[in-house]
């Protein structure tokens, strides 16, 4: 008994999005291939629109200012970090304590940060 497209169609449209994304993974691994989009060369405008468009942020520390021991709180409340990893990431200049988060996250990191004493960067 052979399968139709339709079948399979009809099939894939029964699926919850976990289990769809789980035969995505399945596909992706079985064939050696990735269902992450390529851009055509002629979508350069839409290049433009979706970099104003950013919905990752980073939450960057620049400086764990005079109050390092509450910046050291801080990060490790936001990342679960120990207190060496948390402590190393305060003394290092330019430490991303969040990445790929959405604005709104970004935003009260960046003031839970803040109201310890650092200085904090948003990207």
């Amino acid at each position: 008994m052979a399968i139709s497209k339709e079948d399979v169609l009809e099939y894939i449209s029964g699926l919850s999005v976990l289990e769809l994304s789980e035969l995505v993974k399945e596909f992706e691994e079985k064939f050696g291939v990735s269902a992450t989009p390529v851009a055509v060369a002629g979508a350069a405008g839409g290049a433009a629109e979706a970099a104003d468009e950013k919905t990752e942020f980073d939450v960057i520390l620049k400086d764990a200012g005079a109050k390092k021991i509450n910046v050291i709180k801080a990060v490790r409340a936001l990342t679960g970090l120990g207190l060496k990893e948390a402590k190393a990431m305060a003394e290092e200049a330019g430490a991303v304590v969040k990445a790929g988060i959405s604005k709104e996250d970004a935003e009260a990191a960046k003031t839970e940060l803040e109201a310890a004493g650092a200085t904090v960067e948003v990207k």
